[in-house]
């Protein structure tokens, strides 16, 4: 019964055993030179605008949540249209049923304006 577990475990502790090393080795041939300019924020070849520890407003965090939410249901549907066919008549009514609480979820938001940025 255990030695099914054996692979996961082997693989387990390969992955933590390369990760020990990969810090390690970053650790002691890593460079040792602490610059301002290179400890700076860098993207994309672009000077730095704002500062990177501003605070972000709530709406930002809830548009972002109603995204990761949204998602998932296309997540949901995925699975649901590759078996449209075999799933017959009840798995159509399921779905409806399941996007038809979405939609209506949608609406509720949109409606008490949490997709607004303004």
């Amino acid at each position: 019964m255990l030695g099914e577990y054996v692979p996961v475990l082997i693989t387990l502790v390969v992955a933590m055993g390369l990760a020990a090393t990969f810090i390690l080795l970053t650790t002691i041939l890593g460079p040792k030179r602490y610059l301002r300019v290179k400890m700076e924020p860098f993207e994309c070849g672009v000077e730095q605008l704002v500062s990177p520890r501003r605070r972000f407003s709530v709406k930002f965090y809830l548009v972002a949540m109603l995204f990761i939410l949204f998602d998932i249901e296309v997540v949901f549907l995925y699975p649901w249209a590759v078996r449209f066919r075999e799933l017959g008549w009840y798995g159509f009514g399921a779905m409806m049923i399941f996007l038809g609480v979405v939609f209506i979820t949608l609406a509720y938001e949109w409606r008490k304006g949490a997709l607004d940025w303004d």
